[in-house]
């Protein structure tokens, strides 16, 4: 959508086809429902893969502010909270509804319903031909935005590759990101839904890799919540390419070291009392469930008497709610994941988004080898990648660079506007 806007803005006639019976579905899932859709903090490192070497260029072109001034110029109030940003409503609704006010604004025809299966470049014109069931259209430019492959029920099922790949580019390995991780054990059952402040460390092949502190969630089969999601597609990747794979769980991250070996020498010097279980003397340190699983993997019981316990079991306790170390087996799939990873690598494109094989061939968001962490990052991305996409294909059509025959259609076309006529799918 931000594609087909900026596309028509700058003086383009553009048309966005839509799978879908409605525009913007995996867009009110943002967040919430909230639509956490950008973040004044904005910068290099909230960004992975080859593209992050575009990142200078096409965020000073159009990044935080210009997205502040589409959505605010066209009536929408926004929320700050620390930086992230929310439209006030708090309605993901409310973006999507500026983003279709906007497609009427500059008279851009929706296709809803109409999943595109084949692009082909003709050689003679320059142009493109785009299959539609039974119908072909031909349009001077294409921008390919059609997601990555996770929320696959909204649409992004991979489709965007194959046109790529049909087109002759090479696409990344794809992998879930900013999902939940599935770690082995037998006790996550135990533990589902306890949800704590918590550090937690990857370690790949016993390197660490990333730290991230927030609010951990246990589930039935592993971890969760947005410390897990932040380091999640280093997860994946690693366990793609048969790497061992660890995350230490740091359970009580407001102790310094000094004052944590303090803490349980005052712990037990005041609290322990003869006949005292060793659920009793744990009771307020934790969430009663990671307690359990303190204890069962120390290879204690809940009934033993902490004067009992040797002073190599009290350091283990002691260590464990410090260094909870679980071994992740694999990610939750694509059907749960907020983003995938991977796509079109950077040495393909131009810093415009244009593609280097197939000229007048343009990318935005997830397609492209780029995806950020948590925090509004990636929808900024969809924006500024759109914005860029959409009016690098305006400006080379204005300018003739791209074809300028008229391109008939083979089917029940739509109507033909000749020269400045860029399709977005």
């Amino acid at each position: 959508m931000m594609a087909a806007v900026q596309a028509a803005k700058a003086g383009a006639r553009a048309d966005l086809y839509e799978r879908n019976d409605r525009v913007g579905k995996k867009l009110l899932a943002t967040g919430n429902g909230k639509c956490n859709f950008s973040n004044r903090n904005m910068n290099r490192d909230a960004y992975y893969g080859s593209a992050v070497s575009f990142y200078e260029k096409l965020f000073s072109r159009f990044g935080v502010s210009e997205t502040i001034d589409f959505f605010s110029q066209r009536g929408m109030l926004i929320k700050d909270r620390n930086g992230y940003l929310y439209p006030l409503s708090e309605q993901a609704s409310t973006v999507l509804d500026i983003l279709r006010f906007s497609l009427e604004k500059y008279d851009i025809r929706v296709f809803t319903g109409c999943k595109i299966t084949q692009i082909r470049r003709d050689k003679k014109t320059g142009g493109f031909r785009m299959v539609c069931g039974s119908k072909t259209y031909s349009y001077d430019a294409v921008i390919l935005a059609c997601g990555g492959m996770a929320a696959p029920g909204t649409g992004s099922d991979g489709i965007g590759y194959a046109l790529a790949k049909d087109l002759g580019h090479h696409v990344t390995e794809i992998v879930p990101a900013l999902v939940q991780l599935r770690c082995q054990g037998d006790f996550w059952k135990s533990a589902a839904g306890v949800r704590t402040e918590a550090e937690l460390t990857l370690l790949v092949d016993g390197v660490k890799r990333k730290a991230v502190r927030g609010e951990l969630q246990l589930t039935d089969y592993g971890i969760s919540g947005i410390p897990v999601f932040q380091f999640s597609r280093e997860a994946a990747y690693a366990i793609l390419h048969k790497k061992r794979v660890t995350v230490e769980i740091d359970f009580l991250p407001g102790f310094d070291r000094e004052a944590y070996g303090r803490f349980w020498e005052e712990r037990f010097r005041q609290l322990s009392m003869k006949g005292q279980t060793l659920e009793q003397f744990l009771t307020g340190i934790s969430n009663k469930k990671i307690n359990q699983l303190v204890i069962k993997t120390a290879g204690c019981k809940p009934s033993d008497e902490v004067e009992r316990l040797s002073e190599e079991k009290r350091r283990k306790l002691a260590a464990l709610y410090r260094r909870f170390k679980v071994t992740v087996s694999g990610s939750n799939g694509f059907e749960q994941a907020q983003v995938s990873a991977g796509g079109i690598p950077a040495e393909e494109l131009t810093d415009r988004l244009e593609s280097k094989l197939v000229p007048g061939l343009y990318f935005a968001g997830e397609l492209i080898d780029m995806d950020g962490v948590c925090g509004g990052y990636n929808l900024q991305w969809a924006w500024t990648s759109g914005a860029i996409a959409g009016m690098a294909a305006a400006e080379d059509s204005a300018a003739g660079n791209l074809a300028d025959k008229d391109l008939a259609a083979d089917g029940p076309a739509v109507e033909n506007w000749g020269k400045g006529k860029t399709h977005h799918d």
